[in-house]
């Protein structure tokens, strides 16, 4: 079983950044791919952004392409998710989650669990 503590959020105004982060322990975390995931009040939770344990292998919705990166740190056990011009629809609560099985590739159809509990983004416009 891994636990994953998310950190990074808060308030910001539409156009800035933030860089949300999520601490892995208790389970080898380089070898499982890690998501970033979003939800808004009265909304499901969606998946944003995916690494694979081959960093090069990254995933992003559409509405975030080209304003977040995902990245990871093996060493430190970390994933990352810098947002960058960000919109007041970015608000929501911000988890990260381990995919359920090492190695593959990731994608929209990974299948994740070990939820954290979550970090709250606010942008005001």
């Amino acid at each position: 079983q891994v636990q994953l503590v998310e950190s990074g959020g808060g308030s910001v105004q539409a156009g800035g950044s933030l860089r949300l982060s999520c601490a892995a322990s208790g389970r080898t975390f380089s070898t499982y791919a890690m998501g970033w995931f979003r939800q808004a009040p009265g909304k499901e939770r969606e998946l944003i952004a995916a690494i694979g344990w081959n960093a090069n292998n990254k995933y992003y919705r559409d509405f975030v392409k080209g304003r977040f990166t995902i990245s990871r740190d093996n060493t430190n056990n970390t994933v990352y998710l810098q947002m960058n011009s960000l919109k007041p629809e970015d608000t929501a609560v911000y988890s990260c989650a381990a995919s359920l099985y090492p190695w593959g590739v990731v994608g929209p159809s990974t299948r994740f669990g070990s939820w954290g509990q979550g970090t709250q983004v606010t942008v005001s416009s």
